[in-house]
């Protein structure tokens, strides 16, 4: 494969396609040539599924970020190791490359591997490559799949945390009753029980960490990915920084605002008479709230730019104002909520679907009938309808009008995702 100009072509493949599952193409891509039991790649870039797996159940469902920043921590920046290292709870050989977007790739090796390292490298920075700009371009289905993801991670652990704390909290209050005589056993046992709390404790915070951006952070890189861009369009730009208050921005909120700022700024920078723009964000209230504004001459195409930016606002429930004025300039202010809304009847459903049944949500949210979409998407009639079957039963709904009604509300709409 490694001299077969074909191989890159099947590498498209694995980068052309949902982000939830480039794990899986990836590893059919690299079997041949580095066979294994298991493959994962991290990156702290997905705030929702930090972790894209494939393979043996058994490892990639027990494998842990805090074993997966050891093995990064332990494999420097462009290279690629072969060692042992503890992963899924056992320690395993291991194949790892690290990429310079910081994104990790681990093998389990199946059996002696024939890629080279400088192949496996030169693979990986691609597929580690596609996966930043897809989060960075924050695309409806992707804000969709990472804000269901991080809902459903954070009702797990919100519930896994208050039921530990009552059976530990029980078990403390037992321990400390002076009715126990054996001071030194109710002491370690008492001990044990606080460790226990606080590690658990740490598991919330370990999934804030992963899951949010600092706001000021947030606006940092933001500013340092405009300013190419910007300067490249000749715009002179003031940056006004959000308060450092110690807030946080839920990591989807975060990559859908830098996402809305870059498209508008950009539109805001190339009219003919813009040369002064003004970029900021704050937290007000419980919304993060964009605003841009220039001193041109108030052409922008304000429809243009709402019809470019629905589906990421509509995803997060977001909202767009822009104002014009003939001779004196622009202003587009975006509200994006910082917590995620009520839950819409059977919304939350929408986490239960597979990459393909939301690929197809996508296109019945457009009303497509099933000839349609299988012409589009490059499979027969049955298997659209087999997944239509499937996505009904999911969402609880009894139509494909009620289901696709679902996915346009939560901004899943095919078409919408190259925007």
């Amino acid at each position: 494969m490694t001299n077969d100009p074909d191989a890159w072509l099947q590498l498209r493949a694995v980068v052309d396609g949902p982000l939830p599952e480039i794990a899986v193409r990836f590893s059919r891509f690299l079997m041949a040539q580095a066979p294994h039991d298991a493959l994962v790649i991290f990156t702290r870039e997905c705030t929702g599924r930090p972790r894209k797996v494939a393979g043996d159940a058994d490892i990639v469902d027990r494998v842990t970020v805090a074993e997966l920043d050891a093995v990064k921590d332990a494999t420097q920046v462009g290279e690629v190791v072969q060692r042992s290292a503890v992963l899924a709870g056992a320690e395993r050989r291991i194949r790892a490359a690290r990429d310079e977007t910081d994104t990790l790739l681990v093998l389990v090796p199946g059996r002696a591997p024939t890629a080279a390292p400088e192949m496996l490298r030169a693979w990986f920075a691609i597929v580690a490559v596609s996966i930043r700009q897809q989060v960075a371009q924050a695309s409806p289905d992707y804000l969709a799949e990472s804000r269901a993801a991080s809902s459903e991670r954070a009702r797990t652990i919100r519930q896994l945390t208050e039921t530990h704390e009552d059976t530990l909290g029980s078990i403390l209050g037992t321990l400390r009753s002076r009715d126990l005589d054996d001071r030194t056993a109710r002491s370690t046992a008492a001990e044990t029980a606080s460790s226990a709390l606080i590690a658990l404790r740490t598991v919330g915070d370990t999934d804030r960490t992963l899951a949010t951006e600092a706001v000021t952070t947030a606006f940092g890189r933001l500013q340092a990915e405009l300013e190419p861009v910007l300067r490249h369009l000749g715009a002179d730009v003031d940056y006004v920084r959000p308060v450092a208050d110690g807030r946080s921005l839920p990591g989807e909120i975060a990559h859908a605002a830098r996402a809305v700022v870059r498209a508008v700024a950009v539109a805001v920078a190339s009219q003919q008479h813009s040369h002064r723009v003004r970029v900021a964000w704050d937290c007000v209230d419980d919304d993060l709230v964009v605003d841009v504004r220039d001193q041109g001459s108030g052409e922008l195409d304000g429809d243009s730019l709402r019809r470019q930016l629905a589906g990421r606002l509509q995803a997060l429930d977001g909202r767009l104002e822009v104002e014009t004025i003939g001779g004196w300039g622009s202003r587009v202010s975006a509200h994006i909520p910082l917590q995620a809304p009520d839950a819409r009847p059977g919304e939350d459903l929408l986490s239960s679907l597979n990459p393909r049944e939301v690929e197809v949500l996508g296109h019945l949210a457009l009303g497509r009938r099933n000839k349609v979409i299988a012409a589009e998407l490059g499979v027969s009639e049955s298997t659209i309808k087999f997944h239509v079957t499937s996505i009904l039963q999911k969402l609880q709904v009894t139509n494909r009008g009620e289901a696709g009604l679902l996915g346009a509300r939560a901004g899943i709409v095919a078409g919408e995702q190259a925007r």
